[in-house]
């Protein structure tokens, strides 16, 4: 293994953290996904207190969990990155310093609801359940679009925009289609999870949310290849990966198609791979840039001005070969542990 690890150049090891910070987010998004969707739909969904009770342990046991992978990508970029994770993160401070104030929310709000036998109280925390699920889908959506369209990076990687630059319509768009995805998501995974008058509930609501995603869906495919011209250039320089704006469609397609057949755990596979897919389009219409700036190209921070050095990449890549597994076998078990219909006992939610 150490000859194989000598011939990795910088170059290669630079591609290959690339491809695997790709993979943390993709993973995030996938599993934290979900979650976000369930709080999402939470005051549409459940009507008693019991239901309201069922939608929340349906993630209970997972949620905490599902976000080692967002702080994983975090210490990823940071090692791997360190220019690019400087220059995101002190754009988007006060974006991220909103996005840790809701997933704190979300996880206040889901431990603190049972504690009391009061209405008012379990109704000021289902609010807080919702509204820190929902403005976390939609930063993320925001933060996702700006990256895309490309920032006001000045000289030295220095952002020189500010939040309300940050907050026009492109990364809205892509918020709201984020909020859409994440609900239907969601939705599949609660009817996996529910059964009875909430499961016939849950599942009169995927349609609507589905067609409601297709809408936004293509919106933001036409606003994207009008207004962020440079998000194709790779996908005609290399027409194989056309592959990738086609599978993702006939994703989208085979939801609907698998609710049909009665496949629920193939309608959210199915949802699973719409998010990769764009994921993967996502990387695709950056590739090989970070960031990049809207002031002058020159400015931006792609893969070589931003990454660490090659010794750096390399005891990293040691490290994640280790860690990987480790992590993907945490995430089996507990999934497998707590599959199944939600039940309600006295450790409950």
């Amino acid at each position: 293994m150490t000859h194989w690890f000598a011939l990795l150049d910088h170059d290669t090891l630079t591609y290959i953290w690339f491809f695997l910070l790709g993979v943390l987010i993709t993973g995030y998004a996938i599993l934290d996904g979900f979650d976000l969707g369930v709080g999402i739909l939470h005051p549409f969904i459940a009507r008693t207190d019991t239901e309201r009770r069922l939608v929340m342990n349906s993630i209970g046991p997972l949620w905490d969990g599902n976000e080692v992978w967002l702080v994983t990508f975090g210490g990823a970029l940071f090692a791997a990155f360190p220019n690019a994770y400087a220059t995101i993160f002190s754009s988007f401070y006060t974006a991220f310093f909103l996005l840790l104030t809701c997933l704190i929310g979300r996880a206040v709000s889901l431990e603190f609801r049972s504690k009391v036998q009061s209405r008012l109280w379990r109704q000021f925390w289902d609010a807080g359940f919702f509204l820190s699920s929902f403005t976390a889908a939609l930063l993320l959506g925001i933060a996702a679009g700006n990256i895309m369209a490309g920032m006001e990076l000045g000289p030295k990687f220095l952002y020189q925009g500010s939040l309300l630059s940050q907050v026009y319509w492109y990364p809205l768009l892509v918020g709201a289609m984020t909020v859409m995805l994440f609900a239907l998501h969601g939705a599949i995974y609660l009817y996996l999870k529910t059964e009875g008058e909430l499961q016939n509930r849950v599942r009169a609501k995927i349609t609507p949310i589905f067609l409601a995603f297709c809408v936004i869906y293509a919106v933001v495919s036409f606003s994207t290849w009008i207004h962020v011209p440079h998000a194709t250039h790779n996908l005609f320089a290399y027409p194989v990966l056309w592959l990738v704006p086609a599978l993702n469609f006939l994703a989208v397609l085979n939801i609907p198609r698998a609710m049909y057949l009665g496949r629920p755990g193939y309608a959210f596979f199915t949802s699973t791979m719409v998010i990769a897919a764009l994921a993967c389009l996502f990387s695709v219409g950056i590739f090989p840039n970070l960031m990049l700036s809207s002031i002058d190209p020159e400015y931006s921070i792609n893969m070589f001005n931003g990454r660490s050095s090659r010794d750096t990449l390399m005891t990293m890549l040691v490290i994640a070969i280790i860690g990987f597994p480790c992590v993907l076998s945490y995430t089996f078990v507990i999934y497998w542990i707590f599959r199944g219909k939600v039940k309600l006992d006295p450790h409950s939610y």
